[in-house]
């Protein structure tokens, strides 16, 4: 059996010593007290564990973001909160649970309901992870006595600065900066990221040696309220389809869609545009939204022109530290997570909104989706793409 806060792995022991250093919180280790955020999932508990190993007073928190009393029968919650349950039992330590299903659906879907309305593709992860994870969490935890809280996200965090700067991951494949750049720095000051210097077989193989039953489990992958259902599906019990055409880049009429939200920007499969007499056999791909006409515009061909841009305009821009780079700054930027680092210059307007010009042309660059700005190592922040410009 484990030691409670124990692996009986004696080699892992040796990994802890590599773990970035962490901030003292004006007090060491030991008498600084961190919640971490317990999803159920592998990276969340390993982060709990390796924690402990640091000395630090650990508790866990599961967050219900989604109620499920809505015929949800998609969410995983309650295995979740089962497998954080174990883990917290194998660790010897305390699991609070907390509902901000209310504040996931006034701070974050009612916003996700209203850029798809506006035929706009949004990322609501990165809404609950402002809004959510690192706001009602953060706050939930201190009103708990806690002086910071921890996550499972892949990432790194730079206690040096103040407020906070947020780094890559080690693990470039895993590296979650993207979906983070909308926090304040003020906020990664209570922060702790225990998996920054880690890649996810390591990760995996620590929670084996741990006796964590979810050592095994399956990355979670889209969006809780959506679940392992069709996307479409469950849109159209919030808002009501409105079918239309399909057209060519010329005018032509080639099919009909069912509904503009349905459909992103760059999308190959699910068109249902069969051969036609004057056309080749090259595939189709969504090129724009004409929300005005509600007409979908799809063209043939992998880097038609109507798929490409050299620059895009955004929404008012958030930075970590809470002030713009210099103007001219040569950057690399992110239109979409997994992207590579793509060169740019800036420039940012007196209503903080940004003109970003690439070195390359984009494809398939799609509004309400969010771009986010490096600094070498350093995730600087970012902003909601609001069109583009070929």
């Amino acid at each position: 059996m484990n030691t409670p806060g124990r692996c009986n792995a004696a080699d892992l022991l040796e990994s802890v010593a590599a773990v970035t250093a962490l901030p003292p919180f004006d007090r060491p280790p030991q008498e600084t007290r961190i919640i971490v955020g317990m999803s159920g999932g592998v990276d969340s508990s390993v982060a709990a564990w390796r924690l402990m190993q640091q000395g630090y007073q650990v508790e866990g928190l599961f967050m219900k973001n989604w109620n499920e009393d809505d015929g949800t029968e998609y969410c995983t919650a309650r295995e979740d909160l089962l497998d954080a349950m174990q883990v917290a039992g194998v660790l010897g330590i305390e699991l609070h649970t907390a509902n901000f299903a209310e504040e996931y659906w006034d701070r974050v879907f009612e916003h996700f309901l209203a850029e798809y309305r506006a035929g706009r593709t949004p990322n609501p992860d990165i809404l609950c992870n402002k809004e959510v994870k690192f706001k009602a969490f953060l706050d939930h935890a201190l009103t708990l006595g806690a002086d910071g809280i921890a996550t499972g996200h892949y990432a790194q965090a730079n206690h040096a600065c103040a407020p906070a700067e947020l780094l890559r991951a080690v693990d470039a494949n895993k590296d979650q900066t993207y979906f983070l750049h909308a926090v304040a720095g003020h906020q990664f000051s209570r922060t702790l990221f225990p998996l920054g210097d880690l890649v996810k077989p390591e990760v995996r193989r620590m929670a084996d040696a741990c006796g964590f039953a979810n050592s095994r489990k399956k990355d979670s992958t889209g969006i809780c309220f959506i679940g392992e259902r069709r996307f479409k599906d469950f849109l159209e019990r919030y808002l009501p389809a409105q079918p239309g055409l399909i057209e060519d880049d010329h005018g032509n009429v080639i099919g009909e869609h069912s509904g503009l939200m349905y459909y992103t920007l760059g999308q190959r499969q699910g068109l249902g545009i069969g051969g036609r007499a004057n056309a080749d056999e090259s595939p189709w791909y969504v090129a724009h939204k004409d929300l005005a006409r509600n007409v979908l515009i799809a063209v043939q061909g992998h880097d038609h022109p109507l798929m490409l841009c050299c620059e895009v305009s955004t929404e008012p821009a958030h930075w970590i530290s809470g002030t713009a780079p210099q103007p001219g700054a040569a950057l690399t930027a992110k239109t979409r997570y997994r992207q590579a680092d793509q060169n740019c210059r800036i420039q940012v307007g007196e209503d903080g909104r940004l003109r970003v010009a690439f070195e390359q042309l984009q494809r398939a660059v799609t509004p309400g989706q969010s771009l986010v700005l490096y600094d070498g190592p350093r995730c600087l922040g970012g902003a909601v793409i609001a069109e583009t410009h070929p």
